[in-house]
């Protein structure tokens, strides 16, 4: 092709704008690509009119404030505005809005650089423009289709934190209930018996499938946060081992944990650590053989990463039953087995430990047993904490002469008359009932209760927006203040102890947990009421 076939091919192109104007800024060139996104014939602006009278003004203006920020200089709006960069040898493009001979608008993409001769003299400049309309529509659905999924995910969010409350409110009355028949006086029948312990199983079972359930949405949904930290593996492996000791023997299976004389520091959030190892525990208990093992190892695994190794003495996995083995509800054809479960709990493993950037398999074979892996990353140079994790050790108040007043305000019945019923079992403590958290607040400041249990869905006042009241008030901010709610997703649980909640417990309420973090406060009023009467320094 003739290199001036080839000029006229580019200056005679629909596809882009060519404008060429001389020094002053004054149009020269003005090509057929221009006329036509622009509206104008040459003849129009040729000699009469600079690019910058085809901007948005406001633009233009805008585009010389920001220039004369960044270089710290002025420069007027207008053309120099626009040639600014290039006269000055440096590359430009630029967004803004051409105004079309008929008034109408399209965003545009305009690269401009300074002409100059041989003699390095400027003589002009030269500017290319493209139609960046397709791109901005682009943007602008981008932009509505992500507003959109982030309004879906909200609402995903709201109505899971809204179920998780609706189901645990009947949930708490039922299995509250149940525990205090099951450890009431006189002993129930060994009839009522079986029928509490059916009760509890299944009430039980119920909650942690709520749980699994609640956990693994978050999770697709993007609304699971970490904690990622340093953490002992040798100390959150003493925890697993207390924690599945029970089950363990119960079955008659025995769990080693090795290496625990020696430690490593992995980057994880120890919660969910302790979640992915008890749930990998609790499945290689409950699908083991009788009077079989587990055990619980780790070592070095590969780029800076240790593999703990959960290996157990079951009938195994075969090739099939791997390929299916993270699927959501997919229990391998154990629906049936005597032992319950969802098909949740190693989906979510699989999660859990992706999402703390790590990686989780399996080595099986049928009639040989299962060894489960999790690779997490390994964190260096980090000291064993002296302090246990389980923090310090809860004392129950003994032989007290004194009665300690506890206030509960809560608006469901059910709830009220569980914590009566639990607090009859406890001389020590004297409770006050009120519905609402107007009632409660005046209460405290009247009756300066030891301890107050907050429900925090209450009519009228939010127990969180009571809980300031109370902190903010001298005659009751030294109360402590312990949560009780059906409001359980995590974000609730950190809302609430960033507010100032001594202690967010969750319904449905466990006895044990229950009266220990009771105590704990009450332990914890005593401490500040002897500061205050103790003798000044």
């Amino acid at each position: 092709m003739k290199t001036g076939a080839l000029q006229n091919a580019i200056l005679n192109s629909p596809n882009f704008s060519i404008i060429a104007t001389d020094e002053l800024g004054i149009i020269q060139l003005f090509n057929t690509g221009a006329e036509r996104m622009l509206g104008y014939r040459a003849a129009e602006v040729v000699n009469q009119r600079t690019p910058s009278d085809l901007h948005d003004q406001s633009e233009v203006e805008a585009r010389a404030q920001a220039l004369s920020a960044e270089l710290g200089t002025t420069i007027l709006p207008g053309f120099e505005a626009l040639a600014y960069k290039a006269s000055r040898g440096i590359e430009d493009i630029y967004e803004l809005t051409y105004i079309c001979k008929d008034q109408s608008r399209f965003p545009a993409i305009v690269s401009i650089t300074a002409l100059r001769d041989d003699s390095q003299e400027l003589i002009g400049y030269l500017l290319i423009g493209t139609d960046n309309s397709a791109r901005k529509r682009v943007e602008s659905q981008l932009k509505q289709a992500m507003a959109a999924a982030e309004a879906a995910n909200q609402a995903k969010s709201d109505f899971l934190s809204g179920m998780s409350h609706e189901l645990r409110t009947p949930l708490s009355a039922i299995l509250g209930f149940a525990q205090l028949i099951e450890t009431g006086t006189p002993e129930p029948t060994p009839g009522q018996r079986r029928g509490v312990d059916q009760i509890l199983r299944a009430g039980w079972y119920l909650l942690e499938l709520i749980n699994e359930i609640l956990d693994l949405a978050m999770v697709e949904s993007g609304k699971m946060s970490l904690s990622m930290e340093p953490i002992s593996l040798a100390e959150v492996m003493l925890e697993c081992q207390a924690m599945i000791e029970a089950q363990a023997q119960k079955r008659g299976i025995s769990v080693t944990f090795a290496n625990l004389d020696a430690d490593c520091f992995v980057i994880a959030d120890r919660t969910r650590v302790k979640q992915i190892l008890i749930n990998l525990l609790s499945n290689a208990v409950k699908y083991n053989r009788e009077q079989g093992f587990v055990v619980v190892s780790w070592s070095p695994g590969h780029e800076g990463r240790v593999r703990i190794s959960i290996r157990d003495s079951g009938p195994g996995l075969s090739t099939e039953q791997q390929t299916q083995l993270f699927q959501p509800f997919n229990r391998l054809g154990r629906e049936s087995h005597v032992e319950e479960g969802t098909g949740i709990g190693l989906v979510m493993t699989k999660r859990l430990v992706e999402l703390m950037g790590g990686r989780i398999g399996v080595d099986s074979a049928e009639n040989a047993g299962s060894t489960f892996w999790v690779e997490l990353d390994v964190s260096e140079g980090v000291q064993r904490s002296v302090v246990p994790a389980g923090g310090p050790p809860l004392v129950r108040p003994t032989g007290e002469a004194r009665i300690n007043t506890l206030l509960y305000v809560e608006d469901n019945p059910a709830n009220l008359m569980l914590v009566e019923d639990l607090i009859e079992r406890r001389p020590d403590i004297y409770l006050l009932t009120a519905r609402d958290a107007t009632r409660g607040i005046e209460l405290a400041r009247g009756a300066h209760p030891d301890v107050i249990l907050m429900d925090i869905n209450l009519p009228g006042i939010s127990g969180i927006k009571a809980l300031r009241m109370l902190i903010d008030d001298p005659l009751t901010t030294h109360i402590p203040v312990i949560a009780l709610s059906a409001s359980a997703m995590p974000n609730d649980i950190r809302h609430g102890l960033a507010a100032g909640f001594f202690r967010y417990l969750t319904k449905p309420i466990k006895v044990t947990e229950f009266m220990e973090t009771l105590d704990l406060a009450l332990q914890h009023a005593k401490m500040l009421s002897h500061r205050a009467d103790g003798p000044a320094r």
